[in-house]
């Protein structure tokens, strides 16, 4: 399962990130972010995708974990 660590990165490069591991088609994925603004980038971005995720949160990050 690959991994996208996005933190300490600004938008947009999580975004970027994120559009081209789902053009990638793996069925798994996780993504690690720590800023507000990303996490809600991304959220909007998996759900314009209809791709289902979980969401933990740990004391300096969130992640975001993507099945198809």
């Amino acid at each position: 399962m690959n991994q996208i660590d996005t933190r300490g990165l600004s938008c947009p490069q999580p975004v970027v990130l994120v559009l081209s591991e789902i053009k990638t088609g793996n069925s798994e994925f996780e993504v690690l972010i720590d800023s507000e603004a990303s996490l809600e980038n991304v959220k909007r971005i998996l759900n314009k995708n209809k791709l289902e995720f979980d969401v933990k949160e740990n004391s300096d990050h969130t992640v975001y974990h993507v099945k198809r």
